[in-house]
């Protein structure tokens, strides 16, 4: 009676949830105490940014193998395995912008391990979650990273300024553990009683990890050879796909220099101090929260009560989210106060999560069974958009120093914002021409 209450998916997504939570806690985290402890001894815009970007090097080395290792060893399995390797490393590791060398691996190896999670996330909740509760079950996961970025940007400058920035990474490592000691108690494959029309439906036992061929009996009564291949060629030159990637490097080429350079936008930028803005320097990632769950509810309610088709209701949320977003970032330099500063990033971050109705859930829609290896391929086009744009962004702040602009000047910061605008536009309008919501690949 208890289990029909409260189903075992609901708890998964929940956890998955508390998952992207903690890793944007440590991602945030580790661009404000390192900001603040680079700036203390005088590191330059361009090094700055070259660090910042090392996370996303070994974060675009794990995707596409943590697709495969999620599809052939399941996603349970190695969810648990990147959380423990990342966490260990924060613990372990120091935090000195000195010591480049040291700094330089321990971010890569953070990054490789955080690149299995959501290729793994993908699997698992493909295998959970039934098709009328995919786009909120997704957004509200993914809506995870912005909660997790907004309490970063609230709590951590304060440790810092009580503790240290070396504080972070222990705060960082104890979170870290804390959940995976309760994915590793309550997280389990579905049983085969969890979904009895999974094979028809599209998830759950027929998603589960095979090993070699594996014959599966349907709910017809017929059994089917359901081969372990993974149909790569078939995948990259699909246009459904490419537009999934395009629009994932968008939207993480916006995200990822957001994330990373608006600490020192505020602080440099606008002369404003992190520990002054108060409450005020969370609303971006707050605004992303809500957004996302919001997109996922509404694009769950135009699907199920059919007010319009799964491909019209991707097409219409992520062009939304893409265009207003485009708008508001290309409008950010011409805001020179913290309060118009915050307004115009949460407007744009916010449509961003917007839009992750569209693009981020359309993996499931067009592969359930390889949701995880497609999201490893587009992810890893985001993760690229990491390592450019945030080391972009720092080569860009340092010409515009050498051409005789002050870093305080909304003439500097102009390109940086103007870059990622430019982009959402393109990735809207391939979206609208090249996506689909139908199910191509069996």
């Amino acid at each position: 009676m208890q289990e029909k209450r409260f189903p075992k998916r609901y708890l998964i997504v929940f956890l998955t949830f508390i998952c992207t939570c903690v890793c944007y806690i440590e991602r945030v985290g580790f661009s404000i105490a390192y900001t603040i402890a680079a700036d203390a001894i005088g590191v330059n815009q361009s090094s700055k940014g070259t660090i910042l970007s090392t996370f996303y090097y070994g974060y675009a080395c794990s995707q596409i193998p943590g697709g495969w290792a999620a599809q052939k060893i399941g996603g349970r399995r190695v969810l648990l395995l990147s959380f423990v390797f990342w966490s260990l490393t924060c613990a372990l590791v120091p935090l000195d912008p000195n010591r480049v060398v040291i700094l330089v691996i321990a971010r890569l190896l953070v990054g490789v391990a955080q690149g299995f999670i959501f290729p793994s996330i993908h699997t698992v909740l493909a295998q959970w979650v039934p098709p009328h509760e995919k786009s909120r079950s997704i957004s509200l996961t993914t809506s995870g990273m912005y909660l997790g970025a907004a309490a970063g940007m609230l709590i951590l400058p304060s440790l810092v300024k009580l503790k240290g920035p070396e504080y972070v990474f222990v705060a960082d490592a104890a979170l870290g553990a804390m959940w995976s000691l309760l994915w590793f108690g309550y997280a389990s494959d579905p049983p085969r009683s969890e979904h009895p029309k999974a094979s028809i439906a599209g998830f759950g036992d027929s998603l589960l990890p095979i090993k070699g061929n594996q014959k599966m009996k349907m709910e017809t009564g017929v059994n089917s050879l359901k081969s372990a291949n993974i149909p790569w060629k078939r995948v990259f030159i699909s246009l459904p796909v490419w537009a999934i990637v395009v629009n994932n490097f968008t939207f993480h080429y916006a995200l990822y220099v957001l994330m990373n350079w608006l600490p020192t936008y505020f602080q440099q930028g606008l002369q404003l101090s992190l520990q002054e803005m108060g409450s005020s320097k969370m609303m971006p990632y707050l605004n992303m929260f809500i957004f996302s769950n919001i997109g996922g509810v509404v694009a769950d309610h135009f699907i199920t009560r059919k007010i319009m088709t799964v491909t019209k209701t991707r097409k219409f949320l992520n062009t939304v989210g893409f265009i207003v977003a485009s708008l508001a970032l290309m409008s950010l330099p011409a805001f020179r106060t913290s309060g118009g500063a915050v307004f115009c990033s949460s407007v744009a971050l916010g449509f961003l999560a917007l839009g992750r109705a569209g693009f981020a859930v359309n993996h499931m829609d067009i592969a359930p069974r390889y949701a995880g290896i497609i999201m490893g391929v587009s992810n890893t086009a985001g993760t690229v958009a990491g390592v450019v744009g945030v080391e972009l962004t720092g080569q860009l702040l340092e010409a515009a120093k050498h051409s005789g602009l002050d870093i305080s000047s909304p003439q500097c910061w102009r390109a940086v914002f103007f870059t990622p605008g430019l982009l959402c536009i393109f990735g809207a309008f391939v979206f609208i021409f090249f996506s689909t919501g139908e199910r191509i690949f069996n």
